[in-house]
């Protein structure tokens, strides 16, 4: 990569590539920091704690399941989603080694798991598949779908993002449908896009039961909410209610529509629906928000006061921040200055991994960026997505919040490095912080190989903020 003279900004193109080369894979999560990082600790919380284990005990490191952090960190996200039924041990570790094999890429990774979605989808080889296996079978096939979605941008097939999405959509509907018993499924008015959910009840007795609503990430589908909450809320005897917001699901990939700084906007339709019904104690309401949800639900919760108690996972100010600071730099108040140094001086010099990576995360805050990347290409408006992702920030909302709030944070947090405890420190409602540890398995951005544990930790602190009447 030469030299370049600097453009009005400062910002040379070999300057606004450091920290892509060789961190793709991170940078797509919302992040720029490398494995191994750590946060910053500040002064002790009021109440703290961490995940089972202490900070002696043996810690062990990442599993490596490819050397690339790009595919090992969903490889992970797949393999950890076996505790809840969601994958299979065996089925992830054999694609793993069949996508080796061929020589990791984005190409050989989306095709080994759609592959495996689709066998999953029919009956097993040689007998017929009964109602309880193909449930199982189907939901195991939605997990599979979205490894391959999540890298279709950087295959062969970019125009294929939408038709894998509603392979792992039908998984989804599948599972439910099969269930008992099956979710409540309405689309619940927004704007001129209704917004689709599910409400999962331990029984269909009525019931009244705390209700969890449970708000996904940047680039998360449906089954991502079964391995980290649906499943514990059932056990434990709560609702639990599943939805998709824009940017999210099949707003984003059908339906087009990108992410809001106003979550409220989103959770308020929700609660109005929930407490309607009488299967739902409308005084126990409580939010999660997972990965960079853990900025839009406490959003939400600073506007929303029927939501009882609030859980971020992780505490997440400003997404804008998990940026690497020189792609940061491009963006200037003036539209036609910031595009000029994007299409002018960066684009050209990204390789095809780097060109995927900045796709797909630039996707769900673009339409424009979306279509231009199904169709193989890189999008040219970088001033338009990015002010909607730097408006995400919530730094001078956090002090609106009221309810009592649980703030999670990890061991080698990759992608908001510090962002949870700076949240916690903001809060002046009742508050909790705590950090799961190496100790258990459970580093790393939404604990990827303990999503078990996690649910441990939410669910005992719901139960406790939350008590039944």
């Amino acid at each position: 990569m030469t030299h370049v003279s600097k453009d009005a900004a400062g910002l040379s193109r070999r300057t606004a590539l450091t920290g892509l080369a060789g961190g793709a894979g991170v940078l797509l999560a919302g992040g720029c920091t490398p494995q191994g990082a750590t946060s910053a600790q500040g002064p002790a919380p009021s109440r703290t704690g961490s995940a089972t284990g202490s900070a002696d005990a043996a810690t062990p490191g990442v599993m490596t399941l490819f050397k690339d952090p790009w595919f090992n960190f969903n490889g992970l996200l797949a393999l950890g989603a076996a505790g809840q039924g969601s994958s299979e041990v065996g089925e992830v570790l054999t694609a793993v080694n069949a996508i080796n094999k061929a020589g990791p890429s984005a190409q050989t990774y989306t095709a080994t798991f759609r592959s495996l979605g689709d066998q999953l989808m029919v009956a097993p080889v040689g007998s017929k598949a009964g109602t309880e296996t193909t449930r199982l079978r189907a939901l195991r096939a939605s997990q599979y779908y979205g490894q391959a979605l999540f890298f279709a941008l950087g295959s062969d097939d970019p125009g294929g993002e939408e038709r894998l999405y509603r392979s792992g959509r039908r998984g989804w509907d599948t599972f439910c449908k099969l269930s008992e018993p099956p979710p409540v499924t309405a689309d619940v008015p927004y704007g001129r896009t209704p917004l689709p959910i599910w409400l999962f009840r331990p029984d269909d007795s009525g019931e009244r039961r705390p209700t969890v609503i449970l708000t996904n990430g940047s680039d998360g589908q449906n089954v991502d909410m079964w391995t980290y909450g649906v499943q514990a809320a059932l056990d434990r005897g709560w609702n639990a209610l599943v939805y998709d917001g824009p940017g999210q699901g099949q707003l984003l990939f059908v339906d087009r529509v990108v992410f809001t700084p106003r979550w409220e906007t989103v959770v308020t339709p929700l609660v109005d629906w929930l407490v309607a019904r009488t299967d739902v104690d409308a005084a126990r309401l409580a939010l999660t928000g997972l990965s960079m949800a853990g900025d839009l639900a406490p959003r939400a919760a600073a506007f929303e006061d029927r939501i009882a108690a609030l859980v971020a996972m992780p505490g997440v100010l400003a997404p804008w921040l998990g940026f690497p600071p020189e792609i940061r730099k491009i963006l200037t108040p003036d539209r036609t200055e910031t595009n000029n140094v994007w299409n002018k001086q960066v684009v050209p010099e990204l390789n095809p991994a780097e060109a995927a990576t900045l796709k797909k995360r630039f996707e769900p805050f673009s339409v424009p960026a979306m279509l231009a990347a199904r169709g193989g290409k890189m999008f040219t408006d970088f001033h338009t997505p990015a002010q909607l992702i730097k408006s995400l920030d919530i730094t001078d909302v956090v002090g609106r919040i009221t309810m009592p709030t649980l703030v999670l944070d990890y061991d080698d947090e990759q992608f908001y490095p510090g962002q949870p405890r700076r949240m916690f420190d903001r809060l002046t409602s009742p508050k909790d912080y705590v950090k799961l540890t190496a100790a258990t398995g459970a580093q790393l951005h939404c604990s990827p190989m303990a999503p078990q544990q996690h649910c441990e930790i939410v669910f005992d602190w719901l139960q406790e903020t939350l008590p039944g009447r």
